[in-house]
């Protein structure tokens, strides 16, 4: 029986020894198995202790008893180095160098829309425009009826409106109830442009959105006529865009103008040349924005003479003018609130 004295004693002078080599949690549980397990070393050992005589088995089990105990005495001790030296790591991965300068704060960006209209703002402005607003919640009689569209018309169908409470509130589908608004609080002449956000009740996809904005542009006084039109808008294309830019009028209808225009600006892609443009399909052209002279009964529905007066009005899409400005083919990116897209703008 002396041999299994001396043979718990090396098993416990070895499994001391492995303990101090352990350096994670995975090693540890791989020496607890393998001395205190139900079938590791100390166990194996200590099944033997079975067959020794009646008198030498008190000693040896106290023996047995010892070396379990030191062995779980010493496993404690290693789970406890192996906690707080995985807590130092993180501690120090943590840790702050307070000499170092400060980080500066990340600073926030304009919109691409935003960006856009402060652009185009700033353009007319240079033409002798001013600025003005109007409610985004609007009644039906500025949102048609002033321009020329009454109840029963059938131009109403291309607006696809919100009604906030029907048939007399509702969001503005245009900024074009601005005009009215202006042309009521002041005589000829008038020369302003008004940013701000539309409503339409539309399927969203790559070139449609529930919610755009729009700025929408007027001229009132004596003599205006569409070169006026024609020579405000070109020089706007070619400030806002590129001084190569080619302009194009077509006719067009909207009910608060005649005559009405769309107005094209060449392909920047294929410089106008069409062909297999992906851009502009080949056309040549991109449409940018509608236009035309005011409408007689729009200026008499504000108490303007018509046979003095003349003016002309135009609306544009800002989301339509920064994708042709960027290359962006997706409205909706605009809306997406995906940093990744929102940050490629200065």
């Amino acid at each position: 029986m002396v041999d299994v004295q001396v043979r718990l004693e090396a098993l416990r002078n070895r499994a001391v020894a492995e303990l101090r080599a352990v350096q994670d949690e995975a090693d540890l549980e791989r020496w607890r198995i393998a001395y205190l397990g139900r079938r590791g070393a100390l166990a194996e050992v200590t099944r033997g202790l079975a067959s020794a005589p009646a008198s030498e088995r008190p000693r040896l089990g106290q023996a047995a008893n010892q070396a379990k105990q030191t062995l779980e005495q010493a496993f404690a001790e290693c789970e406890q180095r192996l906690k707080v030296a995985a807590l130092e790591r993180a501690l120090q991965a943590e840790r702050v160098d307070v000499t170092l300068p400060g980080r500066p704060p990340a600073l926030g960006r304009l919109h691409p829309v935003t960006h856009v209209m402060e652009q185009v703002v700033r353009l007319f402005e240079r033409m002798g425009f001013q600025v003005a607003e109007g409610p985004e919640v609007e009644t039906d009689y500025y949102n048609f009826e002033a321009l020329n569209i009454p109840r029963d018309h059938p131009a109403r169908d291309i607006w696809d409106t919100i009604y906030v409470r029907p048939p007399e509130i509702l969001l503005r589908t245009h900024t074009s109830p601005v005009q009215a608004r202006v042309m009521e609080q002041q005589q000829p002449p008038v020369r302003v442009v008004v940013p701000g956000r539309c409503y339409r009740y539309e399927a969203l996809d790559a070139s449609h959105e529930w919610m755009f904005y729009q700025v929408e542009g007027l001229a009132v006084d004596e003599g205006i006529t569409m070169a006026d039109l024609k020579g405000t808008l070109t020089a706007f294309a070619r400030q806002m865009f590129w001084p190569e830019v080619r302009t194009r009028f077509r006719c067009d209808y909207f009910p608060f103008v005649e005559p009405g225009v769309e107005m094209s600006i060449s392909c920047h892609a294929c410089k106008g040349q069409g062909g297999p443009c992906a851009v502009c399909r080949g056309s040549g052209w991109l449409e940018i924005l509608g236009a035309g002279m005011v409408h007689p009964r729009v200026l008499e529905k504000v108490g303007y003479d018509s046979e003095r007066y003349t003016g002309f009005a135009f609306g544009m899409g800002l989301e339509r003018i920064a994708m042709i400005k960027y290359g962006i083919e997706d409205i909706r990116l605009f809306y997406s609130n995906d940093l990744r897209f929102l940050q490629q703008f200065p």
